[in-house]
């Protein structure tokens, strides 16, 4: 279990940052980073999310959940997904194929902690808009004020 922030001091906070950060720093073969990644890429959460909120989809309906995600980028996305163990593949060996899919143990256990993370955005999107708004605003330096302005 995550601990809240509220119950850790700062030194605390930043004490196991670090201790994450050089863990991380000394993955020889590279996995947990690769790993990681998948909590930043928008195809391989919306599948997380997809297959949490409804269970097993088929390829196709994933894609229709999916807005934007090219044929393509949904069966890499997939492919990664399911080699690091984050989601199941059912293949029913059916002409025409049917191919399902599912979250795993372990893409529950993403799913579950992006969750506090996603709350914190949509609690602080009032307060990034605001921070953007105010450097939008000023002059940037070495440009002249006509180019500083938001194209």
């Amino acid at each position: 279990m995550i601990p809240q922030t509220e119950q850790l001091d700062n030194a605390e906070i930043l004490r196991r940052s670090q201790a994450a950060c050089d863990a991380l720093s000394a993955d020889e073969d590279g996995l947990k980073r690769e790993v990681l990644t998948h909590a930043g890429n928008r195809w391989s959460l919306g599948i997380v999310h997809a297959l949490g909120v409804s269970g097993r989809l088929r390829h196709a309906e994933i894609g229709r959940r999916m807005e934007g995600v090219t044929q393509r980028m949904l069966t890499r996305t997939l492919r990664q997904l399911e080699r690091d163990g984050l989601i199941l593949r059912h293949d029913f060996n059916e002409v025409p194929p049917r191919v399902e899919y599912e979250l795993s143990e372990l893409g529950m256990g993403l799913l579950v902690r992006m969750i506090p993370l996603w709350t914190w955005v949509m609690e602080n999107a009032e307060g990034f808009r605001t921070s953007r708004a105010t450097f939008d605003a000023q002059p940037k330096a070495g440009l002249p004020a006509a180019r500083s302005e938001k194209r």
